[in-house]
């Protein structure tokens, strides 16, 4: 038989038994996210900045996002226990 009739369609994108084109799949679309992904990021560069022009405390919006990502019971005990701490420091 001759070899190159033996070979099927899909043997030929498997190299060392790796789906070379499920791979080069896999790793572009994580190329392309990670283009969006800095892409995004200079977006929230520009807001933040165009907040700190506007008059705004980045900083303290950066901790405002963080908060409104956790559950309000676990915000609640974390400014309970700051105004505790606070309080038996003499703050």
């Amino acid at each position: 038989m001759d070899s190159d009739t033996d070979t099927k369609p899909e043997a030929k994108a498997d190299t060392g038994g790796v789906a070379a084109d499920r791979l080069r799949s896999l790793i572009e679309r994580i190329e392309r996210l990670e283009e969006e992904k800095k892409a995004l990021g200079s977006d929230i560069k520009d807001i933040f900045a165009e907040a700190k022009s506007a008059g705004f405390d980045v900083k303290v919006l950066r901790q405002l996002i963080r908060i409104r990502k956790e559950e309000p019971a676990e915000v609640e005990e974390q400014e309970t226990l700051l105004d505790l701490y606070r309080r038996a420091l003499g703050m």
